[in-house]
């Protein structure tokens, strides 16, 4: 594990002097003092609806929200990112998680073919401060998703840049989910899009951006994404986890995003909590083992395995 000094983190100059201190401490804490972001991912429950949490294959366990925080208090992780309706009910009882709230999100019933999709903003950045002071939870930083190529992307673009600008003020850590989709896009997954999403993240003054692994044609998937990478610049690309596979696939795809591609952490949710709460917290420090202290996939599926 590389770990980093404060001397060493490049704050944002839309970071007043007076929060410098506040961004440092929690973008290290976020990246548990290397840089690089585990991101535990609750934020389906609307993005989704039920179909992740209950149904064949899906543990008993997963249908009832506080597993989410059950596993999310009983792992490793950088961050855990929800609604603040969540975080509101459970964090009582989960003080020590860190946490990242989850701006805006929007269910996935109406389709492209209706209407392009657009996930309006739910909350300001006043009110997750005053959550954040009246709670005492350790709440990090703010999520805001943004579907490039929607009809209504401008909208979502002025959200997200706001909502950083204002984020920042309070020396929060903000993470972008870019997700090419609409009409307009033939390919949500290509691989230039996607670093043309990345693109976006950085113009926007993301922390972090998440979004989609490509899929390429022409070479080797990580190969094609190292473009995303560059593309980011000086924020740092994610990848979600999509839904969930095989571990060692997922680990070995995993490991291939940070170590070949020169990603700077994960978003996974699925891979994760479909899974009974003691398998859950082992692959979630699975995923962290990769992510955080550069461990080797077979190191990281002893870890899973509880061996």
């Amino acid at each position: 594990m590389t770990l980093i000094k404060e001397e060493d983190i490049k704050v944002p100059l839309d970071v007043p002097k007076e929060a410098h201190k506040t961004y440092i401490k929690n973008y290290l804490e976020i990246t548990r003092n290397t840089g690089r972001l585990m991101l535990f991912a609750g934020d389906q429950k609307v993005e989704h609806l039920n179909d992740d949490f209950f149904g064949e294959g899906i543990p008993a366990d997963d249908n009832e929200p506080e597993h989410l925080f059950r596993i999310a208090a009983g792992s490793n992780i950088g961050v855990f990112a929800t609604q603040m309706g969540l975080i509101a009910r459970y964090g009582m009882d989960y003080p020590d998680v860190p946490y990242l709230v989850k701006i805006n999100s929007k269910s996935n019933m109406v389709k492209t073919k209706q209407d392009d999709p657009f996930s309006n903003q739910w909350y300001d950045i006043k009110q997750v401060a005053q959550f954040r002071d009246n709670s005492g939870l350790k709440i990090l930083g703010i999520g805001y998703t943004i579907y490039l190529g929607s009809e209504y992307e401008a909208e979502m673009l002025n959200q997200a840049a706001q909502l950083i600008y204002e984020a920042h003020q309070y020396g929060m850590m903000t993470v972008l989910w870019i997700y090419p989709r609409g009409e307009a896009v033939a390919n949500e997954k290509d691989p230039h899009l996607i670093a043309g999403a990345t693109g976006v993240g950085a113009c926007l003054n993301a922390d972090f951006v998440k979004v989609n692994y490509p899929k390429s044609e022409n070479m080797r998937t990580e190969e094609a994404f190292k473009e995303a990478v560059l593309a980011a610049g000086r924020t740092k690309v994610v990848c979600a986890g999509g839904s969930s596979d095989d571990p060692k696939v997922f680990l070995d795809k995993l490991y291939a995003q940070i170590h070949v591609s020169g990603a700077h952490g994960n978003a996974t949710g699925r891979n994760i909590h479909q899974k009974p709460l003691e398998e859950a917290v082992r692959m979630s420090n699975a995923i962290y083992a990769i992510t955080i202290e550069n461990a080797s996939v077979e190191e990281a599926l002893k870890i899973y395995k509880g061996e």
